[in-house]
């Protein structure tokens, strides 16, 4: 079983840790302080763990030429690219305001670094763990200086292969070990055949020794349900206040009332994953009273025969006698006194019965 540890202060993933669920507010914000908040305040309502955001230098991020393209979407806050990036990023005091509110309600606070400048940021901003986007699961310097900060790391694979997970692995590893993958399909909203949940196995089995998430872009929750049942142990998912916002990622998000029915379903599911021991419980004891079955007499059975196959049946019995289980192990013992036809057989009759524990 994948190793735990410690995400966030007191609060550990992996093993048979509960899911650790993080609402991606990203930039569904719309550039508004009072609705970061209201969105801050949305996923802690609704049960999750984290509120998560995404911050980049823009200078850091894009060259001059990525800035100065224009941008004529529906979705755009300017005219240029840049313009549109700068209406919805937030500055260091107004993330240090965010933060502050996000403690003072109770729920984690966290955002992506969306280059090495912005990790600088988080880092000196206290963030209990750094989100790493798929867009820079393959900027391998990137990477190598977030780990040597020594945060624990949640570590998207959108856009990358096997090979690069692989590569990223033996980058990250030597030096943080605190680190997770999140399976993730980099596609707005996303088709449910691109999901590949599949690839939570395959991470399972490639690297035994560090938990495995995932991140999902589709709609609805019934796959992001599934993924923590086949052992998702960070689940991202992202929120907004209203899918019909100006916002390319608006529609891939979940409404409040679907993020809190999604926390309940989640740990719904972890309740009923349960024991790997399959036994007869006690809430089935009753069940197992009234329609649990017993070996009866098929016919009248004289005092002294020796029992075979052809003299016992199965049903619904009372009192309750030897379960059905048990029937090839009666063949061949002698009973002690005549039995009726369609009477319970029962541990009394049954000469030198000893009674086998079940294992």
């Amino acid at each position: 079983m994948a190793r735990e540890f410690e995400l966030c202060p007191g609060r550990r993933i992996g093993g048979d840790q509960p899911c650790f669920i993080i609402a991606e507010i990203g930039q569904n914000h719309q550039g508004d302080l009072d609705i970061a908040k209201r969105m801050i305040r949305m996923a802690k309502e609704c049960g999750a763990d984290c509120a998560k955001f995404q911050k980049s230098e823009l200078e850091y991020k894009f060259n001059k030429k990525a800035l100065e393209r224009p941008y004529t979407s529906k979705h755009s806050w300017g005219k240029t690219y840049g313009e549109h990036k700068r209406h919805l990023e937030f500055n260091h005091d107004q993330y240090r305001e965010l933060k502050k509110y996000a403690e003072e309600i109770g729920i984690f606070f966290t955002a992506s670094g969306m280059d090495e400048m912005a990790v600088e940021f988080l880092h000196e901003l206290d963030v209990p763990f750094f989100k790493v986007g798929s867009g820079d699961t393959n900027n391998f310097p990137y990477l190598e200086k977030t780990a040597k900060k020594g945060r624990p790391m949640v570590i998207s694979s959108g856009m990358q292969s096997m090979s690069t997970m692989h590569q990223v692995y033996q980058i990250v590893k030597p030096i943080n070990p605190n680190f997770c993958f999140l399976q993730c399909t980099s596609a707005y909203p996303l088709q449910p055949e691109d999901v590949n949940l599949r690839v939570i196995s395959a991470y399972q089995s490639a690297f035994p020794d560090i938990p495995i998430g995932y991140s999902g872009h589709e709609t609805g929750i019934a796959i992001s349900v599934a993924a923590v049942a086949m052992g998702a142990k960070v689940l991202e998912r992202h929120v907004t206040l209203d899918k019909t916002w100006k916002g390319s990622d608006h529609q891939a998000s979940l409404e409040p009332n679907e993020l809190a029915e999604l926390v309940k379903a989640i740990r719904t599911v972890e309740k009923a994953m349960g024991s790997p021991v399959k036994q007869l419980l006690p809430c089935e004891t009753a069940c197992n009273e009234k329609l649990g079955k017993s070996v009866v007499a098929k016919v009248a059975i004289p005092e002294g025969a020796v029992l075979t196959l052809d003299m016992l049946t199965v049903k619904v019995g009372e009192p309750k006698g030897f379960p059905p289980e048990s029937i090839f192990d009666l063949v061949g013992q002698k009973v002690k006194k005549s039995i009726e036809e369609d009477e319970t057989i029962t541990e009394q009759v049954v000469e030198n019965h000893v009674k086998k524990v079940k294992c």
